[in-house]
């Protein structure tokens, strides 16, 4: 059951929007039913400009400035293709745990085509995996905010998830 004593905001930090039309449409489907639950946010960080310029470490390292910047105060947990794996009711319960313990705001990161920075991985409280497949970016923000919409009516006990 959904035991949060304080109102948290969550946040889905993303690099780049989300091309095309479908995708955005479904995303705001499930940011709306979220908002039910919990204050839920995206917060876009815009895609670097002249990137044929420079090296895939740069990236990495432009886009991680930005991404401390903005997860700065926060509980940090990175989506990544190395951090923890979870089933559905599990991730429900270490959400929970997260949204009790901490007093910060929860931001969840999916980072740009090249991962993360030492830094960014340095800043982490925590790292998640999805799946062992690879996806790309703009498809995880989907897969993330339906299996965090799922995670809340486990917590509440509602109909959405069957097992």
């Amino acid at each position: 059951m959904y035991l949060c004593n304080k109102i948290m905001k969550t946040t889905l930090l993303v690099v780049g929007k989300t091309v095309g039309n479908e995708l955005p449409k479904m995303i705001e489907t499930y940011v709306q039913r979220l908002k039910h639950y919990i204050p839920f946010d995206i917060q876009v960080i815009p895609d670097l400009k002249n990137t044929k310029s420079l090296s895939e470490a740069q990236q990495k390292q432009q886009e991680g400035d930005a991404i401390l910047r903005a997860v700065e105060g926060s509980f940090v947990v990175l989506l990544d293709e190395h951090g923890k794996e979870y089933r559905s009711l599990n991730f429900a319960s270490q959400l929970q745990s997260w949204l009790n313990s901490s007093t910060r705001g929860l931001t969840f990161v999916i980072g740009g085509p090249y991962g993360f920075s030492d830094a960014v991985y340095q800043r982490a409280d925590a790292k998640i995996s999805l799946s062992q497949m690879t996806f790309s970016h703009q498809m995880i923000r989907l897969l993330f905010v339906e299996q965090l919409y799922r995670a809340m009516t486990i917590l509440r006990g509602e109909p959405y998830h069957h097992e």
